[in-house]
């Protein structure tokens, strides 16, 4: 039982490319960094004596540079090297981490926080463009997995080592590690990644490229999924903007005890994805696993209505939403990046990134303001419904998504 359970694992890593290994890791060191998004709420609240409204209204604004920088990436990734846009992208943003610590006053924090998400989320759509080139469509869904896994094994440092670090140094070391690892995320990348000697596909000339382009913006069936995406975004994004401060205001949790439970999905996520997405990839239908991935989120907020308090109870919804995003999140990817052709990637790609960005806008200000005037409990009730209103658009567009001109490998 033991070596069929190291068989499995080892044949989940199996056939990636070593570009796509380096990339993880320069991921991994990046979002081992990551500490100040996690605690902005609970920083900007109870360091910064903001109120939630006003939490609220920062946070949207992360959301607002969101979107440009997603649509800004996606542009750029289609015009240059989305290895340039990656280097600058990460050092930019790490700057501005180290100096976002710097600013006073809620309006000066919003322009600042705006500024850094607009630069940072550009490097999103650069990011999944390059997943895409360095694997093959046979691959496609482990390469996500695996940078995914990078992402959820360094967020399994990073808020543990950042809540800590609130709880014993302050706050001020969240923003200058956050910084620096960025930088260095960056010059890795410039070391270990350099241009490829080889043509990628979208390097070939034109004859060998004839396929009609569609622009991301006018296929409607991608546009209607990327609405779906965008809903369920806003359910589980509260457990970034709206759970942290929830469990610190309500079940009075230390920065440390919340810090671990965050690191808790990422390691959960680092060590049982790719065996799970391996082994479900060609048994399921990807829009089950997406719409069970769904019910499970739904599930994990809604676990607070029905039980009464104990530290136990976030515990359990860690454990519930972790398995939803498990579940939902790497086969939305692959769904989205199997429907482009390279010479437009970026574009779809941009897009992808935009439902996220716009789930950033809307998911913070709605959440902290519904907290803020009728209560967590209402809340957890919204969030739920968020995550049905997703399920009930997966199942309308079920006849495209079985369609061969959706899943076609035009990569």
């Amino acid at each position: 039982m033991l070596a069929k359970g190291i068989r499995l694992y080892k044949n989940s890593f199996a056939g990636l490319s070593r570009d796509i290994w380096l990339l993880a890791a320069v991921t991994l060191l990046n979002r081992a960094g990551t500490m100040v998004i996690p605690f902005m709420t609970v920083f900007l609240t109870h360091q910064k004596g903001f109120t939630l409204q006003q939490a609220g209204w920062v946070m949207t604004s992360f959301g607002v540079g969101s979107v440009l920088g997603s649509y800004t990436g996606g542009w750029l990734s289609d015009r240059y090297n989305f290895s340039k846009v990656q280097f600058w992208t990460l050092l930019l943003s790490g700057i501005m981490f180290i100096v976002l610590q710097t600013v006073d006053g809620v309006w000066h924090m919003c322009i600042a926080v705006f500024v850094l998400s607009a630069i940072a989320d550009a490097f999103r759509p650069a990011n999944m463009a390059a997943v895409a080139t360095y694997s093959t469509p046979e691959t496609r869904t482990r390469s996500l997995s695996l940078n995914r896994q990078a992402i959820n094994l360094g967020f399994a440092i990073g808020p543990a080592v950042g809540g800590w670090l609130a709880a014993t140094k302050g706050y001020n070391w969240l923003f200058w590690v956050d910084g620096l690892t960025c930088i260095a995320a960056a010059f890795l990348l410039r070391i270990l990644l350099t241009p490829k000697a080889r043509q990628t596909e979208l390097e070939k000339p034109a004859a060998h490229n004839t396929a009609v382009l569609i622009s991301a913006y006018r296929d409607w069936h991608y546009l209607a999924f990327m609405v779906i995406t965008m809903f369920s975004a806003i359910a589980f994004m509260q457990l970034f903007y709206t759970y942290p401060v929830f469990l610190k205001s309500e079940y009075h949790l230390s920065e440390g005890y919340i810090g671990s439970l965050m690191a808790l999905n990422g390691l959960l996520i680092a060590v049982t994805e790719m065996p799970l997405v391996y082994t479900l990839e060609k048994r399921f239908a990807l829009p089950v696993m997406i719409g069970v991935g769904y019910f499970m989120v739904a599930a994990s907020f809604l676990i607070f209505n029905i039980f009464a308090g104990g530290v136990l109870i976030p515990l359990i919804s860690m454990i519930v939403v972790t398995l939803g995003e498990m579940l939902y999140l790497p086969f939305t990817n692959s769904l989205a990046m199997s429907r482009p052709q390279p010479a437009n990637r970026g574009q779809y790609m941009a897009v992808y990134t935009m439902s996220f960005s716009i789930a950033h806008v809307v998911a913070p200000m709605l959440g902290l303001q519904i907290a803020g005037h009728l209560g967590y409990e209402v809340l957890w009730y919204v969030t739920a419904g968020f995550c049905f209103a997703a399920f009930a658009g997966l199942w309308l567009l079920r006849g495209p998504l079985a369609t061969t001109r959706w899943a076609a490998k035009l990569v």
